[in-house]
């Protein structure tokens, strides 16, 4: 099983308001969700008006297939007219990476150590 995680820093347009950064960030969201079935959400830079930061995660058990996914996200975002993509950072991580022992199962409640 792999995870990837994708993390867009995007600078918006001509918003003056954090509902007109609503207005711009949501659709992007969604339209992300919709297209991609990923997990996704506004993640940073919630207080500022022209500034965001999007995360993406996906699983899948073949990593080729994470990398396209996250591939298509940057540039689904990338393509978008009224925004700035800033930058793109992106993590793959395997189920082996994990360390043994790190979570307990307990009830159908997962746990640190």
């Amino acid at each position: 099983m792999f995870t990837g995680t994708l993390t867009l820093d995007v600078l918006l347009g001509d918003v003056r308001s954090l509902k007109q950064k609503r207005s711009v960030v949501r659709p992007i969201v969604a339209e992300l969700r919709r297209k991609l079935e990923v997990s996704v959400a506004e993640v940073g830079h919630l207080d500022v008006h022209r500034r965001t930061e999007i995360g993406l995660a996906v699983v899948s058990a073949d990593a080729a297939h994470v990398h396209r996914v996250l591939d298509t996200a940057e540039r689904l975002v990338a393509a978008r007219q009224e925004i700035e993509l800033l930058s793109a950072r992106r993590a793959l991580h395997r189920a082996d990476d994990w360390e043994p022992g790190t979570y307990q199962h307990d009830k159908g409640v997962a746990r640190d150590g």
